[in-house]
């Protein structure tokens, strides 16, 4: 299939148009990740006053420090667990959502509503219910026989905040599943039915596969919400703790920073981040897509 080719009547349209964007991805995303790179070649006082070119010492240091090489494990962990969570749940809701006749945009309208609630209000919400003291989820564990902690056990803190960030990931994911399902021609399952074919079994042949260009984009979208924007979560909930059990890559950046004020460790500890977030989606878009059946 050829692309429609367009045509403007001023040679200098297209630029203008695209201007703002150029605009913005250069305040906003080239201009702190150069002046991330800088400061990561530099170690400064806690008061900013001396600075020395330490070129990559902040990086050699990095990867020598066992509590860092402990968050990467504790972030591939959390990042493995959030994406798969909250893209099987809406899976299985945008199956069933497509499916209802009746009062179905009610439904799909609750199912998004929890995607409007900043990552630290859904952070004080999970802690308020998984409290041990006053939380009524930890109540109901407790008369399950399971002794809740996130206090002091360092699973059920990655628990926690695990389904913190994935509750809020699951309206996103449900949108992008439910219009993939209604893009399906019905007259594909209608003609499996037809030859005997059951519901698991039109799902698991025809729509899964034609859902693969839809979940193969959530795959990298998920990745990348877990690494970069769960710091909220993080914070309202756990704040890294017990111990480093919850101090994944991006709360630890902060903790260093303002926390440490070892601004040339935060510095380093952002580029490796940004690095690996690239490289992710890389290495996703030039081998995972030759699998995706479109």
């Amino acid at each position: 299939m050829r692309a429609k080719r367009v045509t403007f009547r001023h040679r200098w349209l297209p630029y203008a148009l695209i201007a703002p964007q150029i605009l913005i991805t250069i305040v906003f995303f080239l201009w702190p990740a150069s002046q991330a790179i800088y400061q990561s070649l530099l170690r400064q006082d806690a008061f900013g006053l001396r600075t020395e070119f330490v070129g990559l010492k902040n990086f050699a240091r990095l990867f020598a420090d066992p509590l860092y090489l402990d968050s990467f494990i504790t972030t591939i962990l959390f990042s493995t667990l959030v994406t798969a969570l909250s893209m099987l749940t809406a899976l299985i809701l945008a199956v069933m959502a497509d499916r209802v006749l009746r009062g179905s945009l009610t439904y799909r309208t609750l199912l998004i509503w929890p995607y409007a609630v900043a990552p630290a209000v859904a952070g004080v919400l999970w802690w308020f219910l998984f409290n041990p003291t006053i939380g009524i989820i930890a109540y109901a564990l407790d008369g399950l026989g399971y002794d809740w902690n996130h206090y002091v056990s360092g699973s059920d803190a990655m628990a926690l905040i695990v389904i913190a960030a994935a509750w809020r990931q699951v309206s996103y994911n449900f949108l992008f599943f439910l219009a993939g399902l209604q893009a399906i021609p019905r007259s594909l399952t209608e003609a499996a039915a037809i030859d005997g074919a059951g519901p698991v079994k039109r799902f698991l042949t025809i729509q899964l596969p034609l859902l693969s260009p839809t979940v193969f984009f959530l795959l990298v979208v998920n990745l990348v919400y877990a690494f970069f924007e769960t710091f909220g979560v993080v914070h309202a909930t756990t704040s890294g703790g017990p111990g480093n059990a919850t101090n994944i890559l991006v709360y630890k950046v902060w903790r260093d920073a303002f926390e440490g004020l070892n601004l040339g460790s935060s510095a380093a500890q952002s580029v490796v981040l940004m690095v690996i977030v690239i490289a992710l989606t890389a290495i996703q878009f030039r081998y995972i897509e030759r699998r995706v059946e479109y």
